[in-house]
């Protein structure tokens, strides 16, 4: 690889520098070639050795305002404030129209949490600045601070003005617009960006993006075909590539374009999930399988994987093999309501009712609160006689669904049950409030109670 002549002067002063270091023999550094030691250091995270420089390049150069100023970023990066601003002062009094000078300030009024202070700042900056795009990128980021996202977003435009290639701007601007919810605004957006840089890989990403969250997915792929065409190392583009390509059901294609992925890169447990997923539509469940253990074997804690392992045997009636895989998965991780979910809906289906509630329990101790998981924890306690319980975790239900019929027939049934009418009643005029339609929920759970005259006439009563 030719390094430019800039770069090459960097490292030969890098060398230099460090070469020195060794030998503790002090060598003759322009001021110029100290800021450019010592923000390599500090790019490197090298803190020490930045410090190290800083003090040697103050001393042979003690009145350069660059070298101040890079020495005024190291004491904001120490949270040394107050040192930091009266340095700047200093500077101030001595040139006033250095927009350095203005940035720096801006950045101590950023750490201080005065975002506006700093903006202030920053559009100072802007009068005497040759670099547009790095102060709007700036200003662009606290407005972001204030979560002001339309000023961000209109900063971060003016900083792709000045400068195309500047990716992270073009990343926050698409940011803003997500957040905003202006889905259609970015793509308008995107669109004029990619007009006048038809070659812009991200922009392509970014639009194609857009197009699949508004469920565009012909627009979605077409924005990503290019992405990838223009960088054919662009594994971002090909993963969403792949997606949308499942999407529009051409499964064979999204899985083409996953192995793109797994060869650009180590395969990832997302990657061999979805291999999984397409091969089982595709009817190729051998290979469906053999991609959801690998997936597995990758990513022991995805709980995605274990699901469609589990999934993929209950789909098959495989009852045995799919409580195999889901006590597996609760072996790695016990507080998971989605595997405690399935291994109820896999018991009750094996007529194991115990460990049936057990799992719906589990479920809503972990934060399962779907009313079918409520719906069926109640069926299987009633199932196993346990009325009063059943009441008690309906009772709980109705703080999540306090306008449910299904609660309320159930509720009623279980009242009549336990011999106390006057709540049975109750329940059962909020059911039919609620819902007479499906009132014959009651005959389904409640056989025994549902021929009773106090039943009967509270119907009748109803569809008066």
């Amino acid at each position: 690889m030719n390094l430019s002549h800039e770069e090459e002067d960097n490292s030969l002063s890098l060398s230099k520098f460090e070469s020195m270091l060794k030998t503790n023999k002090v060598l003759f550094f322009d001021s110029e070639e100290f800021e450019d030691i010592i923000l390599h250091y500090l790019d490197t995270g090298k803190i020490n050795l930045a410090k190290k420089a800083l003090k040697l390049g103050l001393e042979q150069h003690p009145r350069s305002t660059g070298l101040k100023l890079v020495q005024v970023e190291l004491l904001v990066f120490d949270d040394k404030l107050d040192m930091a601003e009266r340095l700047l002062n200093e500077l101030y009094a001595i040139e006033p129209t250095n927009e350095e000078i203005y940035i720096q300030k801006a950045n101590i009024y950023s750490k201080r949490d005065q975002h506006d202070k700093a903006v202030e700042l920053l559009k100072t900056a802007l009068e005497y600045t040759d670099d547009y795009a790095d102060v709007y990128s700036l200003m662009g980021m606290e407005y972001l601070f204030m979560d002001n996202l339309e000023m961000a977003k209109e900063s971060f435009i003016k900083c792709l003005e000045e400068d195309t290639e500047d990716h992270s701007a073009l990343y926050n601007v698409v940011y803003c617009f997500d957040f905003l919810d202006q889905n259609s605004e970015a793509i308008t957006f995107l669109n004029g960006f990619i007009d006048r840089n038809p070659y812009s890989e991200v922009a392509w990403h970014q639009l194609g993006r857009q197009h699949y969250t508004l469920k565009q997915y012909d627009l979605a792929l077409r924005a990503f075909d290019y992405a990838t065409l223009i960088d054919e190392s662009f594994l971002g583009a090909f993963l969403e590539k792949a997606k949308t390509l499942e999407r529009l059901k051409r499964y064979e294609d999204a899985i083409a374009c996953y192995n793109i992925t797994m060869e650009l890169d180590d395969p990832t447990s997302f990657a061999l999930l979805r291999v999984g997923k397409c091969h089982e539509r595709l009817g190729n469940y051998e290979k469906a399988l053999k991609f959801y253990l690998k997936t597995v074997h990758e990513d022991p804690l995805l709980d995605k994987a274990w699901i469609a392992i589990t999934d993929f045997y209950i789909r098959r009636k495989n009852f045995q093999k799919a409580l195999y895989y889901v006590n597996k998965a609760i072996g790695i991780d016990n507080e998971n309501k989605l595997y405690w979910k399935r291994y109820a809906a896999i018991n009750k289906a094996l007529h194991f009712h115990e460990e049936a509630e057990e799992g719906y329990r589990k479920a809503v101790e972990f934060g399962d609160h779907q009313l079918d998981t409520w719906l069926f924890w109640v069926d299987t306690l009633q199932f196993l006689g346990e009325n009063d319980i059943a009441i008690n975790t309906l009772l709980q239900a109705t703080e999540y669904f306090p306008e449910e019929y299904e609660i309320e027939y159930r509720l009623a049934g279980l009242y009549f049950m336990g011999n106390q009418q006057d709540k049975g009643i109750f329940h059962l005029s909020n059911g039919l409030r609620l819902n007479y339609r499906n009132h014959v929920i009651l005959e389904e759970f409640f056989p025994t109670i549902w021929h009773t005259k106090v039943v009967q006439e509270a119907i009748a009563q109803h569809r008066k």
